[in-house]
């Protein structure tokens, strides 16, 4: 008789990265809950045997819940806090109201009482001006019966062609060793090859013969200076350094700037960053415009950064251009998501094994 499959319950699911990847691993979603409309279109369309529920979590009962999951054991909790607040790219503001949301998630899982928890945050939460965050996180947890411990994973590691670096959180209340996956991919013998770009629009952009969310007439350059200045850029290059600058474009094509008067004598961000085929991608960000296609003049479609995230090519995504891009942006990587739950399973053996005894 096989095992009946660990349900889990996903926090701030967007558009259901996180729960894609831990239903490939085995586990079972009973509800994604998220209070961005466009994003639950996406997640129910994606996940028709959980329920999906639109609601800020503030506002929510986890009595409610429980009576839409039919009652269900709920063996899981995962989730995503928006985490602006922590972000390395954004303001940094510690104080910022939306970390607290920490606490929603910490009031579900003391109602619910999982075996296991899984949160996903930027690696600015591991920052020392984060640092009373950070332990007030592990307090919180502990107040309830729940050991956790953080890791920073990689996306490449696990299949993904990405690298995309995110702080983990594994707990458990069985008083078990907490499991993360093991790096699976890179460069080094022992590991499989990383997957890159070039992998992925190969692989994960057509589901039999059907292309979804994959609009190049989208993804076309509107101002004459853009397209003019991409079709200088080699794939793999960008323009961040006044010297890029002089080495890809002629002088007529030059940027308006005084190099010596910017910050660190570089743009914040590279412009014009033409992906190489052979490389994972670097960190896919909510807006549309951050990379460029390898070969062609234009930047991605949402298919095609979607892939990058490790999404199969029959995901879809509701909403706007904007709102699609935002969700794929603010992803867990299927493939990375996965093999969490792999480990998640492995813990699950663990205490099966340790109630035999």
């Amino acid at each position: 008789m096989a095992a009946k499959k660990l349900n889990f319950i996903d926090l701030f699911c967007g558009c259901g990265g996180f729960s894609y990847g831990l239903e490939k691993a085995g586990l079972n979603c009973l509800a994604g809950i998220d209070f961005l409309k466009d994003a639950i279109e996406t997640f129910d369309l994606n996940h028709p045997n959980a329920v999906s529920i639109c609601e800020d979590l503030r506002k929510l009962d986890p009595k409610n819940v429980k009576s839409l999951i039919k009652n269900k054991k709920v063996h899981l909790i995962c989730g995503g806090p928006p985490c602006q607040g922590f972000s390395t790219i954004g303001t940094g503001d510690a104080n910022d109201s939306r970390n607290h949301l920490f606490l929603e998630f910490v009031k579900f899982v003391d109602y619910f009482r999982p075996n296991y928890i899984l949160v996903e945050n930027v690696t600015g939460l591991l920052a020392e001006k984060n640092r009373s965050t950070l332990l007030s996180i592990f307090k919180c947890f502990e107040e309830i019966g729940y050991h956790i411990d953080v890791k920073v994973l990689c996306s490449d590691h696990y299949g993904v062609p990405e690298a995309r670096r995110r702080v983990i959180f594994v707990g458990n209340n069985k008083n078990i060793k907490n499991e993360f996956p093991e790096q699976i991919y890179g460069d080094d013998v022992g590991f499989r090859k990383l997957n890159t770009v070039g992998w992925a629009f190969k692989n994960l952009i057509k589901s039999k013969d059907k292309f979804f969310n994959h609009s190049i007439q989208q993804a076309s350059i509107k101002k004459d200076i853009d397209l003019k200045r991409i079709r200088r850029v080699p794939e793999g290059k960008s323009i961040r350094y006044e010297r890029d600058e002089k080495k890809y474009l002629p002088r007529s094509l030059w940027f308006d700037h005084d190099w010596d008067k910017m910050s660190e004598n570089r743009f914040r961000h590279a412009k014009y960053y033409r992906l190489s085929r052979n490389k994972p991608s670097p960190t896919i960000m909510t807006k549309s415009n951050m990379y460029y296609h390898p070969t062609e003049d234009r930047i991605l479609t949402v298919r095609e950064a979607a892939a990058l995230q490790s999404f199969p090519p029959n995901f879809q995504f509701k909403g706007s251009l904007t709102k699609q891009w935002v969700q794929i942006g603010n992803a867990v990587p299927p493939m990375m998501s996965e093999q969490i739950g792999k480990s998640i399973l492995l813990m699950h053996k663990n205490i099966r094994k340790k109630i035999k005894r």
